[in-house]
């Protein structure tokens, strides 16, 4: 993965460094992969994909549940169907408890894969 963090935009890659600690602060047991051509974190059967764009980091693969208690603070993340979108000047509005606990809702943290 470490040749294809490389490529992140300098003005991105605070964001995305946040977002890979966070995830892996709340799921230290993650295995990181390419799929898609994003890294992907994989914890059993589940899924987290993070994509980095113009506009700054998007995730793919949350939990929906999760995700509409984020989207009810954060409405402005959702952008299309299963894509929150994080833009890199905003995301400062998004606290790493909130986000931590996407993670651990997603990736099913604490809990046997479905």
């Amino acid at each position: 993965m470490q040749t294809w963090t490389d490529g992140i935009a300098p003005g991105h890659r605070p964001l995305f460094d946040r977002v890979h600690r966070l995830v892996l602060e709340a799921c230290p047991e993650a295995a990181v992969e390419l799929s898609y051509g994003m890294p992907t974190y994989r914890v059993g059967a589940r899924r987290l994909h993070v994509g980095v764009w113009r506009h700054g980091v998007s995730l793919y693969g949350w939990d929906a549940v999760a995700g509409a208690d984020l989207l009810s603070r954060h409405p402005r993340l959702l952008s299309g169907k299963g894509t929150l979108r994080l833009r890199s000047g905003e995301a400062a509005e998004v606290t790493d408890d909130e986000l931590s606990a996407l993670v651990r809702a997603s990736l099913g943290a604490g809990r046997p894969a479905s």
